[in-house]
């Protein structure tokens, strides 16, 4: 009964807040009006990255990359409700759990919270499925200067099993703000295929050096 009510005080004040880009129309899809939410640089197709098919919301470009910028480094959590519906409006694979990237505990000091397990939280609620963070991440090192082969084993040393994590599934949903070489994403699926996981997805909210293209599924 406390969720309902929630929901509807929710609605409710949305329904009289102003659009969170333009600032001018009301609020209509996700804290944005319906105008602008058509208008983000929607990409909704398959990238590949280390052999690796990511779906992949958006373009990184205005207003995506502003957005995601200062929803992840300057604490503007008004945004998660938009990429969390980013995320959830793509045709997600069925899956047990979703999997936020883990960020390093430096990282988590630095901002005060992982950015993609707030979205995940969101997806979770409105999936009915858990989140699940069997992995954790050990300090974050530049990539700068390294080959293709080193980064890979850079960022695969970083991601560390939970052996006490005694949840198990099969198939699960990898979620990631943005794919840049696919690096980090492989190092998860490595670790996921460790601990038995069959069927491993990956869903980003955007992606650079994609060819442009309209999606039809705004």
């Amino acid at each position: 009964m406390l969720s309902f009510i929630n929901q509807l005080l929710h609605k409710g004040i949305q329904s009289i807040s102003p659009c969170l880009l333009c600032g001018i129309d009301r609020q209509q899809q996700h804290s944005l009006c319906s105008a602008c939410w058509q208008q983000l640089p929607w990409y909704k197709q398959h990238i590949q990255r280390h052999e690796h098919n990511i779906l992949c919301a958006h373009h990184y470009d205005f207003p995506i990359n502003h957005i995601i910028q200062t929803y992840k480094y300057e604490q503007q959590l008004q945004y998660q409700n938009l990429l969390a519906h980013s995320l959830l409006s793509l045709r997600l694979s069925k899956v047990q759990a979703i999997v936020p990237m883990p960020i390093s505990t430096e990282r988590l000091k630095e901002r005060g919270y992982n950015q993609m397990l707030i979205i995940a939280k969101i997806m979770a609620t409105e999936l009915k499925i858990p989140v699940w963070q069997p992995v954790i991440r050990a300090a974050q090192h530049s990539q700068k200067g390294l080959s293709r082969l080193e980064r890979l084993e850079n960022i695969e040393d970083q991601f560390q099993i939970i052996q006490a994590e005694k949840r198990k599934y099969k198939k699960a949903l990898i979620i990631d703000d943005v794919v840049t070489t696919g690096s980090s994403i492989h190092a998860l699926h490595q670790a996921l295929q460790h601990l038995g996981c069959q069927q491993i997805y990956t869903a980003c909210i955007a992606a650079g050096g994609i060819k442009s293209q309209i999606s039809s599924e705004n």
